[in-house]
């Protein structure tokens, strides 16, 4: 269910899980604080879980495993651990996940970190730097961090958790690997070759996503996309799928 970047990624692998009634839609903004925008994906959660029950199926629905569900505590970002979300983001996808979970329906939650990809939304992380290096100043958040995963490794992901038949359950999808945005901004940088202007921010947050159940549960994938350097693939593939700079801002 669903139009977006993620829904779209995972069309090839959906027809697979029959079983499974795959929710990718819904608030994607981790910024986001409308609240009627919560509230549309929660009536949403509230029919779908009840198609589930009706024809005994599982819900498959996508949470976050950002900053705003984890905190920036020393400690990696547990699923099993209490967690207090900090943004209205993160505080509403951790009450749908509880009301998935007081349902009774079969379910399945994963908590995805950043996911990148062609085709993703504007306002999300790559899209806006890419844009800001073309426009010739980007503005550096010197504190901050992210956990990149490719959407193509995401849609492997799910197909290998899916078939294993998990119920009543949590996973991170992540890299494990918490990649300051300036190191993003210096890759993309040589990867593309753009001329821009950094402003510096003395700002930012990150957090460590634990992906020690991921690592258990699917090792043959898992060990493809854990790592300290994953990161630089999921950057070249992603400005390989960029259409050509405008005339002018490349080197």
């Amino acid at each position: 269910m669903g139009r977006g970047f993620l829904a779209r990624s995972l069309e090839p692998v959906a027809e697979r899980h029959p079983d499974t009634v795959i929710l990718a839609a819904g608030v994607s903004l981790a910024s986001a604080t409308e609240p009627g925008g919560f509230a549309r994906e929660a009536d949403l959660l509230d029919r779908t879980i009840d198609t589930c029950r009706a024809s005994s199926r599982r819900l498959l629905f996508f949470s976050t495993a950002s900053t705003g569900m984890y905190g920036t505590g020393d400690a990696p970002g547990r699923e099993d651990a209490r967690v207090a979300a900090s943004t209205p983001y993160a505080r509403h996808k951790l009450a749908l996940e509880q009301r998935l979970r007081a349902s009774g329906a079969d379910h399945l939650v994963l908590r995805l970190s950043h996911v990148v990809g062609p085709g993703q939304p504007p306002h999300q992380l790559l899209p806006t730097l890419v844009r800001q290096m073309r426009e010739g100043v980007v503005q550096v958040h010197l504190r901050a961090t992210r956990d990149l995963i490719a959407v193509c490794d995401v849609v492997t992901v799910v197909d290998r958790l899916l078939a294993l038949g998990l119920r009543d359950t949590v996973v991170n999808v992540a890299s494990g690997t918490a990649v300051p945005v300036p190191a993003v901004v210096d890759h993309l940088e040589r990867r593309l070759g753009l001329v821009f202007r950094r402003e510096p921010r003395d700002t930012g947050s990150g957090c460590v996503v634990s992906v020690e159940r991921l690592r258990a549960l699917v090792p043959e994938v898992a060990d493809q996309v854990l790592g300290p350097h994953y990161y630089r693939g999921v950057l070249d593939a992603y400005a390989a799928s960029l259409a050509p700079a405008p005339l002018g801002t490349e080197r």
